[in-house]
């Protein structure tokens, strides 16, 4: 699945938020970073087809559920990644 938006916020205590959206602005995964430490961070989008929807995050840090509103026309949708090629075989000597 190919990431065309990423959102952030930050939390009550202070930790970055992240998500990856797809196109139709549904999560694909959250992280929250604080420092050099990087965490799972579950994430839902609620209402995603709107002009104004929201994400929520459960933060592995503090244990809160953040809730953030984004206006869906203020999204810059990230350059698309071309497919990884697969790794050629070493060639023998």
């Amino acid at each position: 699945m190919n990431v065309a938006y990423k959102i952030q916020s930050a939390c009550e205590c202070q930790v970055l938020l992240e998500a990856d959206l797809d196109e139709h602005r549904l999560v694909i995964s959250g992280t929250a970073t604080r420092g050099k430490d990087v965490e799972s961070a579950p994430a839902n989008s609620v209402g995603a087809s709107a002009a104004r929807f929201d994400v929520v995050w459960h933060c592995p840090f503090c244990g809160r559920n953040t809730l953030r509103t984004f206006y869906a026309g203020a999204l810059q949708r990230l350059p698309s990644r071309p497919a990884e090629a697969p790794a050629e075989a070493p060639a023998e000597a």
